[in-house]
């Protein structure tokens, strides 16, 4: 349990000099803090994730790897969402409904589809790592024709200034940098292994802990991010972060994994039963509800946080035999998440529909 935690911290730290230090050289070399916003201060959240999934794909522990991600990608919208409405209503850019979440939706498919037959090899980890190069040069087009059109604007709190002393000069930029990278292979390795033993200790598969335990930790920088914004009213880097980590997960994480793995990764009948469709679900879940109102509002982040638990429970459940677990997914899947989806689908049809009859 000390290696766990000492992993997480060192991964928590590891990210927060690599993103401050790669964002300052950015600026110290004339590169625009929009530049920098939408690329290493958005995927630096989920540096504890890349560096975990390709530890363990590199060690051959593979469950963990994807188990990160997917959970990760849960806990992303369900958790940190649902608690970051529930602090206030969150709003949701048009850009967000229209591109973010179709290109979340569309990672998350080809995902699932490139898993199909039981594993992901290292030529589809390189699609997905070529992918990840693409929407990264895309956004950055994007923004610099908006910018030049005077439509963008970006909120820079969250990037750093050029710094003082020896920060402000490339040299020491570079070994913050460097450090970050040390901290987060370190965390990595620590956490890994702390969780593997965990697992054994505990009697349960190094999936369940991936899909949970690894994957909440891994996710600290995102909640952190996420509840601060919703706490100064920053509401919509609160859902852009989920959103953008969640394609930097399957693109990036998921991608350069498989590409290091030694063979290919294989992906565990339950986590291609259940697991990927519920990310898949979710994933889709996001566009009729941000689609209503263009607002999260706090009662559809009750509903992600009660999702959210539901599904723990049934891991729970599943990782102990339990003799209730027939029982409850039938219950889930018969009648609850059947009616959760009904009265999504409907709120946006009203929204969408009273919209029409406004116009």
């Amino acid at each position: 349990m000390l290696w766990f935690a000492l992993g997480l911290v060192a991964l928590i730290l590891g990210a927060e000099l690599l993103v401050r230090g790669a964002s300052r050289l950015a600026l110290s070399f004339g590169i625009s803090p929009l530049v920098v916003g939408l690329t290493i201060v958005a995927f630096g959240t989920s540096a504890p994730e890349l560096a975990v999934s390709v530890q363990s794909a590199w060690a051959g522990q593979v469950d963990i790897a994807l188990g990160n991600v997917v959970g990760s990608n849960l806990f992303n919208v369900l958790f940190i969402l649902g608690i970051s409405a529930l602090i206030v209503p969150l709003v949701v850019h048009r850009q967000i409904i229209r591109q973010e979440v179709p290109i979340m939706i569309g990672a998350s498919l080809l995902l699932w589809a490139m898993a199909a037959n039981g594993g992901i090899s290292r030529w589809e980890g390189m699609i997905l790592a070529s992918l990840i190069v693409v929407y990264t040069v895309f956004v950055i087009r994007q923004s610099r024709r908006e910018v030049a059109a005077g439509k963008a604007e970006l909120d820079t709190s969250e990037i750093p200034e050029p710094g003082t002393g020896w920060q402000a000069h490339w040299s020491g930029q570079l070994l913050m940098m460097i450090a970050g990278l040390v901290l987060l292979v370190l965390g990595a390795n620590w956490l890994v292994e702390a969780a593997v033993s965990f697992a054994k200790y505990l009697g349960v598969s190094e999936l369940i802990i991936g899909l949970t335990v690894v994957a909440m930790g891994t996710s600290l920088p995102e909640v952190a991010t996420s509840i601060m914004a919703a706490l100064r009213g920053e509401r919509d880097i609160a859902v852009g972060n989920v959103v953008g980590s969640n394609i930097f997960n399957i693109l990036s994480v998921i991608g350069f994994s498989a590409s290091v793995a030694p063979g290919d990764l294989s992906v565990a009948p339950a986590m291609l039963a259940f697991d990927l469709p519920i990310m898949v679900a979710v994933a889709v879940a996001c566009l009729p509800v941000f689609f209503t109102g263009g607002l999260v509002g706090r009662w559809e982040g009750a509903m992600f946080l009660g999702l959210y638990a539901a599904y723990t429970f049934y891991l729970f459940l599943f990782a102990t035999r339990h003799a209730a677990l027939e029982g409850y997914s039938l219950v889930m899947g018969g009648f609850v998440l059947p009616l959760l989806a009904a009265t999504v689908l409907v709120l946006a049809w009203r929204h969408w529909h009273n919209g029409r009859a406004g116009a």
